[in-house]
C-alpha cells in the first residue's frame, strides 16, 4: 500500500522468516586456496513463504561482532624528510602504539528492521570479510572488501551461491531483485564501494557519514591526519580492529602489508590508496544516491560527501543530498519527521518502483543553524560563487581579513602541543596568524569548498600547515567553522614528495574541508594560520618557523551571493 508517495506500514513486522546463510565470494582474500564465503541473515515478511516477492534493505558491516582492543600509532614524531645521501626517506618511530583504537563509530541497523519490514521489504545483513562468522580478512576498503559486500546483491539476483549451515544450497527465490544499501560511517562506506562497481539489482544506496576514498580520511594532500577523536589511527589499525573472524592468525600477514603499504613515512598518495578510492568509478554507478552527511562531522569529513556528490552530479547520476547539523551519527538519532520521509520516498521509488516524484524534488535538504529545514535545487547553493580575500598586517594579535592585499612577511612557530582552539581563543600568540573580516552587516552563507593559496618559507625541510576558518562572535568567543592540513612537500601533487629549502619561499594551497555555514550579522569571519593541529596531525617537537608573504597569500571562499554580497556585509 502507497499514500502520498509512501509505502505504509501493513505487514506485522513480528511475522517473519528468518535465514542465515554464507554466500560464496570469487575472491580469496585470506589466500587459503578457497573462495571466501560471506557470513548473511535475511529477515523477510512471512508473506513472500506465499509467493510474494519483495525488495530488499541491504546492510553489511564490520561491526556486528564487534572489535578488538588494538593501540594507535604514536602521532608525537617528528616530520619525514627526503634523505639526500640515497634518496631514500629517513625512518621514523611511527610504528610505536599508543592509546585504544576504535575506528568510526559503529552505528547499530536494528532501529530501522521493524520499520522496512512493516512496509514490506526484507531486511538483509551481511558480515565483512574477515568478521565474525565470515571467512577471509579486512583489508580497510579495498577491492576484496568491495566484492565481498557485492556478492549478496548477486546472490540477491540469482548471480552467486549460497550455502546453510548444513551445507544445503539455498537460493533467494522471494527477492525481486531491486536491492537498497545503506548504513552510517564505515557502514556506509560499503554502499559507495558497491555501488562504484556498476553491479546491477542495485538500484538505490544511502550512504550516511560514509567515506569516498580511504586517502582522504587518514591523509591530506600528504599530510598524516587522523579522523577526528581517533588520533592516530590508520588503515591497519581498523582492519586488526575488526579482524573478529575465529582464526586469530591466518590474516596476520595481510594486515602486516597494510601497515606498510600504507605509508605513515612519506603520507603520499600511492597504489594503495588509489586501491580504495572509490572516486575513481564514479561514473560505473547505477544506483540512485541519497547522500547524508552531518555538517559538524570531524570523524568522516564534509570532503567525502561533498566530492562524492560532486562526481555523481557530473556523469548524471540520480542523486539528492541530505545535511544535518549534528555530526558523526545516524540522523534517525535526530528523531525527524523530515528523515523517516525523505528515506521512505527514496526506497518507494527506486526498489517498489512506485512513481512518486522523487527524482524531480529539490535536489538538497539542509538542517540550518536555528534546526530548521530548508529544500534547495541542489549543493552547493545556486548562487554561490568563489571570493577571493586577503590578509593584512597584524597576525600575531589581529590582522585583518579583506578584499585589497597586504603587505610584508609575518611568522609563527609550531608548538604541537597547543590546540588549535587554545591558540584561536589567545588575544596574542606567536604560534599562530590570525586575519579577521569586520563584523558582517548581515548573513553571509559559505556553501562548498574553501582553499588558502599561501606564499610559504620555512626554516625547517619539514612542516605541517594548517589553515582554520572561525566564527567570532561579538562578545569574543570563538567557534571553528571548519579547517584543512597539508604536507608542503606534497605541494605540486599528493603522490610525490618534494623537497624543501629552509628559507626559500613556495606557492602551497590548503584544501579545507567543505561545509555550509551561515555566519550571523554582528560576527566577524578569522583565517587563522597554524602549524600542527594537535588533535588531527603528527606532532614534532615545538619550534618549525613558517613565514608567510601577506602580498601574495589569500583565502577563497564559496560565498551565496558572491562578491554582491561581500560588498553588502563587509
Amino acid at each position: 500500500m502507497f499514500k502520498d508517495g509512501e509505502a505504509q506500514p501493513v505487514f506485522d513486522p513480528k511475522d517473519v522468516v528468518k535465514e542465515s546463510l554464507w554466500v560464496r565470494a570469487p575472491v580469496d582474500s585470506d589466500r587459503d586456496g578457497k573462495d571466501d564465503e560471506v557470513y548473511t541473515e535475511v529477515v523477510r515478511p512471512r508473506a513472500t513463504e506465499r509467493g510474494l516477492k519483495v525488495p530488499v534493505v541491504y546492510m553489511v558491516s564490520p561491526y556486528f561482532s564487534g572489535g578488538n582492543d588494538v593501540p594507535n600509532h604514536n602521532v608525537d614524531v617528528e616530520l619525514y624528510v627526503p634523505d639526500k645521501r640515497n634518496g631514500r626517506l629517513l625512518k621514523s618511530s611511527a610504528d610505536e602504539r599508543i592509546t585504544a583504537a576504535l575506528g568510526p563509530n559503529p552505528i547499530t541497523s536494528a532501529r530501522y528492521e521493524a520499520y522496512f519490514i512493516s512496509r514490506g521489504y526484507a531486511v538483509v545483513y551481511a558480515e565483512s570479510l574477515g568478521t565474525g562468522k565470515s571467512t577471509g580478512c579486512p583489508t580497510t576498503g579495498d577491492v576484496n572488501e568491495t566484492i565481498g559486500a557485492r556478492v549478496v546483491v548477486d546472490w540477491l539476483n540469482g548471480r552467486a551461491s549460497a550455502r546453510t549451515a548444513t551445507g544445503e544450497a539455498i537460493k533467494a527465490t522471494w527477492s525481486t531483485g531491486k536491492t537498497g544499501m545503506m548504513g552510517v560511517s564505515y557502514n556506509g562506506t560499503l554502499p559507495n564501494a558497491v555501488a562504484s562497481t556498476g553491479v546491477r539489482g542495485l538500484e538505490a544506496i544511502v550512504p550516511i557519514a560514509a567515506i569516498s576514498s580511504w586517502y582522504d580520511y587518514y591523509r591530506a594532500d600528504g599530510a598524516v591526519v587522523a579522523p577526528g577523536t581517533f588520533q592516530g589511527e590508520d588503515a591497519d589499525v581498523l582492519a586488526e580492529y575488526v579482524y573478529t573472524r575465529a582464526d586469530r592468525e591466518i590474516c596476520k600477514p595481510i594486515i602486516a602489508e597494510i601497515a606498510k603499504d600504507q605509508d605513515r613515512i612519506t603520507g603520499d598518495y600511492n597504489r594503495f590508496w588509489d586501491k580504495r578510492n572509490y572516486l575513481n568509478d564514479a561514473r560505473k554507478v547505477r544506483a540512485a544516491v541519497l547522500a547524508v552527511h552531518g555538517l559538524n562531522d570531524w570523524n568522516v569529513k564534509m570532503t567525502h560527501v561533498e566530492q562524492w556528490y560532486s562526481a555523481l552530479k557530473k556523469v548524471g547520476v540520480p542523486r539528492k543530498i541530505w545535511l544535518h547539523q549534528s555530526g558523526h551519527t545516524d540522523p534517525d538519532t535526530l528523531r525527524s519527521a523530515e528523515w523517516r520521509r525523505t528515506l521512505n520516498r527514496w526506497f518507494t521509488q527506486y526498489l517498489w518502483g512506485h512513481r512518486n516524484g522523487v527524482d524531480k524534488e529539490p535536489k538538497a535538504t539542509l538542517q540550518r543553524e536555528d534546526k530548521t529545514w530548508v529544500d534547495e535545487k541542489d549543493w552547493p547553493a545556486p548562487g554561490t560563487s568563489d571570493v577571493r580575500l586577503r590578509l593584512s598586517a597584524g597576525g600575531t594579535t589581529k590582522g585583518g581579513l579583506a578584499v585589497l592585499p597586504g603587505r610584508g612577511v609575518e611568522k609563527l612557530t609550531d608548538d604541537a602541543t597547543k590546540t588549535a582552539e587554545s591558540l584561536i581563543d589567545q588575544a596574542t600568540s606567536p604560534h599562530r596568524l590570525s586575519y579577521a573580516s569586520q563584523p558582517a552587516r548581515k548573513p553571509v552563507r559559505l556553501s562548498g569548498k574553501s582553499t588558502a593559496q599561501l606564499r610559504l618559507a620555512f626554516d625547517r625541510p619539514a612542516a605541517n600547515v594548517t589553515t582554520l576558518l572561525v566564527d567570532r562572535a561579538p562578545d569574543g568567543t570563538s567557534h571553528v567553522i571548519t579547517r584543512g592540513s597539508t604536507d608542503p612537500q606534497n605541494r605540486d601533487r599528493p603522490d610525490r614528495t618534494s623537497p624543501i629549502k629552509p628559507g626559500k619561499f613556495y606557492d602551497v594551497d590548503v584544501p579545507i574541508v567543505p561545509d555550509d555555514y551561515v555566519l550571523q550579522a554582528g560576527h566577524r569571519l578569522e583565517f587563522v594560520l597554524i602549524s600542527s593541529d594537535y588533535d588531527y596531525t603528527l606532532r614534532p617537537k615545538p619550534g618549525a618557523g613558517l613565514s608567510l608573504d601577506l602580498a601574495r597569500s589569500s583565502v577563497e571562499l564559496p560565498i551565496v551571493g558572491g562578491w554582491h554580497t561581500v560588498f553588502q556585509a563587509f
